[in-house]
């Protein structure tokens, strides 16, 4: 099972971080050692401090495929989530400095927090997701904002890897992305669904 991840999908997001707009999906990897299935706590590791959330809308791959058109990239997911990419901001901006790979800040243990996956079908687009931090509402983000849509994610990552069945891919994040502590309560909905609470310690 592949985490397949994009970054700088929506531009709010890549402006609060004063990046650039990519012209293809900006793509990275995390291993399976990265899930954190729904209801696990995530636990700040010790050698950073500045941990913090992205929530995004995770895709799961149905079957396998590669080279898929853009027009069929559709059929090969049924089931859709909101997931949270913890990123190590400190650790992050230190290797971008250097122009060295984002892995030890994006891919490190139970930096992937999946909600429960739902079937797509319930949710027509555009999809609006939303993240709350202590009931407090923090990211607020809806796919017509995406610079590249699902069909667009698929079609170019088969382009490189053959997707296969079990395989899920982050989306993006939309602007808000903050620091978590702990004790913080993270929670995340699909429209108004409850699909993941993450407790942070």
């Amino acid at each position: 099972m592949k985490i397949i991840c994009v970054g700088r999908n929506y531009v709010e997001h890549i402006r609060e971080l004063e990046n650039d707009v990519p012209e293809d999906p900006v793509v990275f990897l995390k291993p399976s050692t990265a899930l954190l299935k729904n209801g696990m706590p995530f636990i700040i590791p010790e050698w950073s401090n500045n941990i913090h959330y992205e929530s995004e809308i995770v895709l799961k791959i149905s079957k396998q495929g590669k080279y898929i058109q853009q027009k069929f990239a559709h059929k090969y997911f049924n089931e859709i989530s909101v997931g949270i990419d913890f990123t190590a901001r400190d650790v992050q901006q230190t290797l971008k400095e250097k122009s060295l790979p984002w892995e030890l800040s994006k891919s490190f243990d139970g930096s992937a927090a999946v909600g429960k996956f739902l079937d797509k079908e319930k949710f027509p687009l555009p999809i609006h997701f939303s993240l709350f931090l202590n009931g407090k509402q923090v990211q607020s983000g809806n796919t017509s904002k995406m610079i590249f849509s699902f069909e667009r994610i698929i079609s170019f990552v088969s382009m490189y890897f053959t997707l296969q069945q079990g395989d899920i891919i982050f989306t993006g994040t939309p602007a808000g992305v903050g620091k978590v502590n702990a004790g913080d309560l993270l929670e995340a909905r699909l429209e108004d669904e409850l699909v993941l609470r993450c407790e942070i310690k």
